[in-house]
This record gives C-alpha cells, structure tokens and sequence, in this order.
C-alpha cells in the first residue's frame, strides 16, 4: 500500500514537471510569435536617420495612429479656427469615441484635441467631412501627403483606422510621417497635451479630455505622440521623446507590450547615441570654378546638419562633396548644385542638397 501510495506521488511529481516543459514551451512560441510578427523602428527626427528597426518594411495594420497623418491632413488643409457643426453623418461611430452630438459647434482645433488625446473615431469623421466632404476625397489628400513625405508602402482609405484589409502602412513610413507632422507647431502641441478642456455646446458642462499615451507621464522627455488597438492591428504606439537636445520617434506596431518595448528602445537609442553638429548653415563650405572664368561661386547648405551618432561613427566620419567641376556663367542664386554625403565606416548616412548663393551673369 505504501509502494502505491509512493508510486502515485512519484507520477503526480512527474506529471507536474512534464505540464511546466510544456508551458514553458508554449510561452517561448507565443513569445517568438509575437516577435515575428511585430515591426518596430526608431529614427531621429530631423535627419531621419534609422537607429533601430526589425520588420520596419512590412505591411502592417496601423489602427488609430492613423490619426497621426489624418490630424496633420486637416492642419494643412483648413483653418484650424473654423467652426464646424456636427452632423448626423458623424456620430455614432464605432470604437473610441468623446460622444460628440448631432447640432453641436465645435471649433476643427477642438475635434483635433478630441482625435488626438481621447483618438475620437467621431472627430475623425466629422474633420473629414469638414475638409473634403466626404471620407473617399479625405482619404486622396491622405495618400497624397503621405506619397508626398515619403511613406510609399502606405494606403489609407479612412480617417481613423478602423480595419479595412486596404488600410495599411508600415512602421518605417508611419514614422517619415510622424516625423513630418512633429515639425508643425501645432500639432507638437496638441500631442504633447497632458489634460484639456473642450466645449460641450449642446450641455451645460465641458468636455475634459485626458490623453491616452501613457508615455507622456511615465517617461522623461516624451512629447507624444499616438496610441492605437484593434484586433486585427494589435496594440500600436507612436511616441516621441527629446532629450540632451535630440528628438527621437518610436513605432512599435502588433505589440502587446507597446509602452513597455518602446521604453526600452528609447533607452537603448539614447544610451548609444548623441547628437552631434556636424556642418554649420551660415559658413561657405567652398567654391565652384565659373564656365569661361577665372571668377568662383561660393556654395552653402541651407540648414545646419545634426546627425545621430555612436562616438566611433564620429571619430571616424568622413564627408564628400558630390559637385560638379565647373558651373554655368549664367545661374541664379539659390540654385541647387550638389550634395553633401556624409558615411561613417564607408556606410553612406545622410545627403543633404548644396546652393548657390550669388547671381551669376554672362
């Protein structure tokens, strides 16, 4: 009886050890799953450059950080002060929602507050009405700006991200987009909004929206930018962080843990890298013989050049000027030229496009 009694505890004892190598096995696939399947990228905001990314090129479904290129659309196609009336067209609307009401006047920077923080699916609608009247018209002045930024693997038919198997983008072009978007003041502003107060015209009280990207409180330096979840997308986090005087943006896209990976990378990016000054706007950087004369043109590049770099990218950087030999005797200034090319261990990093800056007449 004892032996039995033995025997069982031996077989529950291995039983048990079995089921853990099993749910250990399990966890590692899920584990590997997930990171087959997200895309993940960080750049610096100003030049662009890629400082991490793995599935960065992949199609992805994007959920609300769609609203990152559809609040950038309106900015540029409407006065933000404009009032616009809310119809029955555009409430109701599924998913993440500030209620908005069939009669109400809101201002377009108002719906923008309301898309950005509390990711409306109602202001999105309503604003792309507003501009485009209708959301197939709103949807080609989407496209075009994003063809226009760079973000060529991208297609948008919606304003809010709602599924639609032809709604995508990927991580590499969400952040071109991103980038983009942050260098208009106000939309740096309203994605870096904590906490607001809207009208509610239709009741006697306000609206407070309080924003969903938890990055804002948690994590030193961010500036925005948007949160986004749906099934099919998974969770979606566009952030932004600048610090020591360097910005950089963050897209995790089908990642559950997104607040958390995209913390990481932050740090890992920032641990790695510093900004550094590596050409200055205002000084000529040289000169180009004149076409039958023995007179110079002396060229410029517009705007200071700051890159992102490991210390042994600095100290082994090397810059090269892509120029022609001699130029015309008759061109304007302002006329662009060349570029600079600027590789760290032979790796080509970041071109930017040389100028004249006199007038030159036969």
């Amino acid at each position: 009886m004892k032996k039995s009694k033995k025997l069982k505890h031996i077989i529950i004892i291995v039983f048990l050890v079995i089921f853990n190598i099993i749910m250990s096995n399990i966890i590692v696939l899920k584990t590997n799953a997930f990171a087959d399947n997200s895309s993940e990228i960080v750049i610096e905001l100003n030049s662009n450059r890629i400082l991490h990314e793995k599935n960065a090129y992949s199609k992805k479904f994007m959920a609300s950080t769609t609203k990152i290129l559809t609040a950038i659309t309106v900015i540029e196609n409407c006065d933000v002060n404009e009032i616009v009336t809310v119809t029955n067209k555009t409430v109701g609307i599924e998913g993440s929602s500030i209620y908005l009401e069939v009669g109400e006047k809101l201002s377009v920077k108002d719906l923008l507050y309301g898309l950005m923080l509390r990711s409306g699916n109602d202001c999105a609608e309503t604003l792309a009405v507003h501009v485009s009247k209708n959301i197939e018209n709103f949807a080609v002045l989407m496209n075009n700006l994003a063809n226009k930024i760079g973000a060529k693997n991208s297609n948008f038919v919606n304003p809010h991200g709602l599924h639609d198997e032809n709604h995508y983008t990927t991580a590499y072009d969400l952040a071109l987009i991103s980038a983009y978007a942050m260098k208009n003041p106000l939309f740096r502003e309203i994605v870096g909004t904590r906490k607001i107060k809207i009208p509610h015209t239709t009741r006697e009280y306000d609206r407070i929206l309080i924003n969903k990207n938890k990055m804002l409180n948690e994590f030193e330096g961010s500036t925005g930018i948007k949160t986004g979840y749906t099934k099919k997308a998974g969770r979606c986090l566009v952030s932004s962080v600048k610090r020591n005087g360097m910005e950089l943006i963050c897209v995790v896209l089908n990642c559950p843990p997104m607040f958390e990976r995209s913390k990481t990378l932050f740090t890992e990016c920032y641990n790695e890298y510093n900004l550094y000054k590596i050409v200055e706007s205002d000084e000529i950087i040289g000169f180009i013989p004149i076409k039958d004369s023995n007179k110079t043109c002396p060229i410029i590049i517009k705007d200071d050049i700051y890159l992102p770099l490991t210390k042994n990218e600095f100290d082994e950087i090397k810059i090269s000027y892509n120029l022609p030999t001699q130029i015309s005797n008759c061109v304007e200034s302002n006329t662009e030229i060349g570029d600079i090319q600027i590789f760290t261990q032979n790796n080509l990093i970041f071109n930017k496009k040389i100028y004249t800056i006199v007038d030159i007449k036969n």
